[in-house]
């Protein structure tokens, strides 16, 4: 088992520590006895929780943030060329890493499972983690988001078992090598890396050919692109490929997914056997993932009836239909979906748990490039709710593109007949969201951006 730190990662300073992905890397690290430094753009509870593990955590970008001493720098692709701590690094000659590979050499002498698709990877890869420490297996792991259990996004554990979510957007997830790899899906996304379903294609079956040799592929059955991807690398000698999903032909069947108010009840047929777990999420989506992490477990040689008790005390991550509270009968949730097919099986996921309730939606777009892709088809999601509230786009690390608007996405939920309000000032949305909401509805805040930080704003306005 390897979990000492590589020497060149002794003394790693972070650009953007505060990132999921680059905190989870250095809360590692810092678990196992680096000297973590760093900076973000703003203070935040992930500053603070680096801080009580030991790191050091800059406010602002400046080049006297790096210490002389560092023995790299980990940035990941968002951090621009111009960036001044980024500059200091070329000067003292500080090698750059990548945060995939750093994350690629955390996982090294492990038996890992990397977990990828467009929709799905935060919830399988907590999932994994929750059950296999409740499984008392202690792995390491590095999440996209915050568990709502232990309430943190990465552990360094003492078992020989890390589980990483593997980001396909940048194509980083091609560094790793997994003993057991799931993809859960294969669509066209992250349209600024890629131009194609032959480039989105390509990328995924390099992923795949890491596989260690003897390895395992746990796959969709029913989408498109994974049944696609799965014909690609079914020669592939030295991988074992295990389907999932409805399909009569998959490996592990789901046999039925029988919603519970914010839970659901999975049935699924594996090796000839039913077997029946609970999971605390509502939605079929969010079940086909606990089948993946099932499928993964089973894998690497996990029983499968503990397994399934032990993906039970799953109870969530923030952002992925999170309850955030009840106000005057009116409940309020946050998701994070932000591209289409998210954006409807959650909003498919919410009308289920309604039941006769109404059913409002608070959704920011996430991206100019996205929106100019997917504008409408994010319009037609929409349809699905009883109100729709559209804020402004929140740009991320985009500049602005001419003639991209909220009103792509407003002008197709019309089409499709959605009731819609644009909200241009997000922070008049509490006020709107009060004249809109009675007793018993489902307020739904829906987006990448800061569109979650809502939800405490509207449950006080509600209250009040």
């Amino acid at each position: 088992m390897a979990s000492a730190i590589p020497t060149a990662m002794e003394r790693p300073h972070f650009i953007g520590i505060g990132g999921a992905g680059m905190s989870g890397i250095a809360k590692i690290l810092a678990q196992r006895g680096a000297q973590v430094a760093g900076s973000d753009a703003k203070e935040s509870a992930t500053a603070e929780a680096l801080r009580s593990l030991g790191a050091t955590v800059h406010i602002g970008h400046a080049a006297e943030h790096l210490a002389a001493d560092a023995t790299c720098v980990v940035v990941s692709s968002a951090i621009r060329a111009d960036n001044p701590e980024l500059a200091r690094a070329a000067e003292l000659s500080v090698p750059v890493v990548h945060r995939s590979d750093a994350l690629a050499s955390l996982m090294g002498g492990l038996r890992a499972i990397a977990v990828a698709g467009t929709h799905g990877k935060t919830t399988t890869t907590s999932m994994l983690a929750v059950a296999l420490t409740e499984l008392g297996l202690d792995p390491s792991y590095a999440i996209g988001g915050d568990l709502e259990g232990p309430g943190t996004n990465a552990r360094h554990g003492e078992g020989d078992i890390f589980v990483a979510e593997a980001d396909e957007s940048d194509r980083s997830f091609q560094k790793y090598d997994p003993e057991v790899a799931i993809v859960l899906n294969v669509e066209l996304d992250h349209h600024a890396n890629y131009a194609s379903m032959d480039e989105i294609y390509d990328s995924f079956e390099t992923f795949v050919g890491k596989v260690r040799p003897g390895g395992t592929l746990v796959i969709a059955a029913d989408q498109p692109g994974a049944v696609e991807l799965t014909k690609r690398v079914r020669d592939l000698s030295s991988l074992n490929v295990v389907t999932y999903g409805e399909s009569e032909t998959a490996d592990v069947r789901v046999h039925k997914v029988t919603p519970r108010g914010l839970t659901s009840e999975v049935t699924v047929l594996l090796n000839g056997k039913f077997l029946t777990f609970t999971v605390s999420v509502p939605g079929r989506h969010y079940a086909h993932n606990a089948v993946a992490a099932l499928a993964a477990g089973v894998a690497l040689g996990i029983p499968a009836h503990n397994l399934a008790s032990a993906l039970g005390k799953y109870t969530g991550v923030k952002r992925r239909l999170q309850l955030k509270g009840e106000a005057k009968g009116v409940q309020v949730i946050d998701s994070y979906a932000h591209h289409p097919t998210e954006m409807t099986a959650d909003l498919e996921a919410m009308r289920g748990a309604a039941s006769d309730s109404r059913l409002l939606v608070v959704f920011q777009p996430h991206l100019f490039s996205r929106t100019q892709e997917l504008g409408k088809e994010m319009g037609e999601a929409l349809a699905l709710a009883d109100l729709s509230v559209v804020l402004d786009i929140y740009p991320a690390r985009e500049d602005p593109v001419p003639g991209v608007t909220s009103a792509l996405i407003i002008d197709a939920a019309k089409a499709a007949g959605a009731t819609v309000t644009a909200v241009h000032d997000k922070s008049t949305v509490p006020d709107v969201v009060a004249g809109m909401a009675a007793p018993g509805d489902l307020v739904l805040t829906m987006g990448a951006g800061d569109v979650t930080d809502l939800g405490p704003a509207i449950l006080a306005r509600l209250s009040n």
